[in-house]
């Protein structure tokens, strides 16, 4: 009888989920913010824009700045907890040994079922530092291109979301209805992300386009509403 070929497809792609979601959050957010704020008080369409495309340079600048910072320590995290590992298997052998079988014990096998595996490991040096960092310690050896490609990913994402809130008011010379306009598209804009993001990440996309569009509105909502209260 003919066997069907299970084929497994998983999502591989959530730290760079993770660096659009916070790139264009913020985006979205900040700028909008600012735009509304100068609205407020009155400045006309082209201070708005003038002010808006200063604050997405620099905003850019500084998240993309801070995701290459962020998995850089991530990478030096992992080396030099790798090298600890490393010195402990080659120092304190027995004591390494005792830590595999607590792990193990922790996923249900007994001494004795542990014991061959714990044998298995001391021969292959290298899978047993492997085996210490993922299980002992639960980290991932990070790609040594990730610093670069969040930090890009997020200056981008940044880029894009603030241009959304802020395009209004090139097209309009009054700055009220550049608002009115501005609040509608960045809401639109928070659903048809959510909506992709929960396409792309296995969750529900309703489900993550509301929640997505409601902590957004709250988050744009909040930043209005201190920018009136500066300005």
């Amino acid at each position: 009888m003919p066997q069907t070929v299970h084929v497994e497809r998983h999502f591989t792609a959530s730290e760079a989920v993770r660096d659009i979601v916070i790139g264009m959050s913020d985006g979205l957010t900040v700028p909008f913010a600012l735009a509304a704020g100068l609205s407020g008080a009155l400045a006309p369409s082209s201070i708005v824009v003038t002010a808006g495309l200063a604050e997405i340079a620099a905003g850019s600048i500084a998240m993309g700045l801070g995701g290459y910072l962020a998995a850089r320590s991530d990478a030096e995290h992992y080396a030099s907890e790798k090298a600890r590992e490393q010195m402990e298997i080659r120092e304190i052998p027995e004591d390494e040994k005792h830590e595999v079988r607590e792990v193990l014990e922790t996923y249900g096998l007994t001494a004795e079922e542990a014991e061959p595996i714990v044998s298995a490991l001391s021969l292959r040096p290298q899978a047993w530092v492997d085996f210490m960092m993922r299980f002992e310690l639960g980290l991932e050896k990070p790609d040594p291109r990730r610093a670069l490609a969040s930090g890009l990913t997020i200056a981008v994402a940044y880029i894009a979301g603030g241009f959304i809130p802020l395009s209004p008011y090139f097209f309009l010379a009054n700055a009220r209805e550049g608002l009115f306009l501005s609040v509608a598209v960045t809401i639109a804009a928070l659903a048809v992300f959510g909506f992709i993001k929960g396409h792309y990440t296995g969750a529900q996309p309703l489900r993550s386009l509301f929640q997505t569009t409601l902590i957004g509105g709250l988050a744009a909502g909040a930043a209005f509403a201190i920018a009136r209260l500066i300005t």
